[in-house]
This record gives C-alpha cells, structure tokens and sequence, in this order.
C-alpha cells in the first residue's frame, strides 16, 4: 500500500513528484474503507503505488444476485473529492442499475442529483463501496432504472425477469 511517507522518501532521494490533495485524501480514505469493508465486498489495486485506480468485488451473498461475482473498476481523478469517481461493472449483468456497457446508476456518483442523495465533497470512498454493494439488496430499483427494457419486463411478469436474472447469474457471474 502507498504511503505518504514512502512519497517524501522518494522526494528527498530526487524523485520529486508533488502530493496531490487527491493523492493525500486516498491515502486516509482507503485506510479507512480497508477497515470497514463489507464481508461481500473485496478490493484489489492493480499498482500498490496507485490508489486512483482499483477493482471492486461484490459478492452477494442474499437476494436475485446471490452467489454471483461482481467485478467494478473504480476509477479517481484528479478533482477528487470535489468530483465523484467513476464506476464501471465489468462483469456481464442483468440489472435495473446497471447498464448492458457496465454504465452504474446509483445517487451518490452523479453530481446533480434530483433526490438531493448525489455527490458532494463529504461523501467518502467508503459511501461508494456500501452504495454499489447495495445496489445487489436494499438500492435495487425497478421503478427507476437505467436498464429500462428489463425494468418494463419486470413490471409485465417479475417472477420471469427474476428466473432470468439467476440463469444469468450461474452463467456469467458464479464465484
């Protein structure tokens, strides 16, 4: 993991690279989110040097979803805190929030939002984590959906929707 005292050791050896606020925010904040991270939910960080970019694993272990492997990568840029990171399901799903492309819907990533819910700069990473991994129980929303077409045939017969959601589940998405 990168550590602000590893970044000045690099300083004072001629790697002269300045600190960004978003660089000493993750520092903290992933520390923070380590400690507190659901028992569904993993993280993995591709480059321990870098924390503005990692994957998120939901691993549900309840509801339409269970037992299926979910994998998101989470992407921080530089205006972090004052912007929302950028989420992306990499993992082939059937679900009202979540785009064919992997696009997310959930509150607490756009920046305007008309709940009042959405983005602000009080909002941590660990916000992040708990939204997405709720997304698989208490967040999953048919009546406002991203993915549409399966929302209006959830309305038209649920109990087919919801067969089809678990076939998907043991085809794409299984541990």
């Amino acid at each position: 993991m990168i550590t602000l005292t590893r970044k000045k050791a690099n300083e004072s050896n001629g790697q002269s690279k300045r600190i960004s606020i978003r660089d000493k925010l993750l520092v903290k904040e992933v520390q923070e989110m380590e400690e507190n991270l659901p028992s569904t939910v993993k993280t993995s960080f591709p480059d321990s040097n870098n924390l503005s970019e990692f994957y998120l694993t939901v691993q549900p272990n309840e509801g339409l979803w269970k037992d299926g492997r979910f994998k998101f990568l989470i992407t921080i840029n530089e205006d972090y805190n004052m912007m929302p990171p950028k989420v992306k399901c990499l993992t082939k799903i059937l679900h009202p929030n979540i785009s064919a492309a992997g696009d997310v819907c959930l509150s607490l990533l756009r920046l305007n939002s008309i709940d009042g819910m959405g983005w602000m700069p009080t909002r941590r990473l660990k916000d992040v984590i708990f939204g997405i991994n709720s997304l698989f129980t208490d967040l999953c929303d048919f009546d406002d959906p991203l993915n549409i077409e399966l929302s209006e045939e959830y309305a038209a017969n649920s109990e087919k929707v919801k067969q089809r959601i678990r076939e998907h589940v043991l085809q794409n998405a299984m541990r």
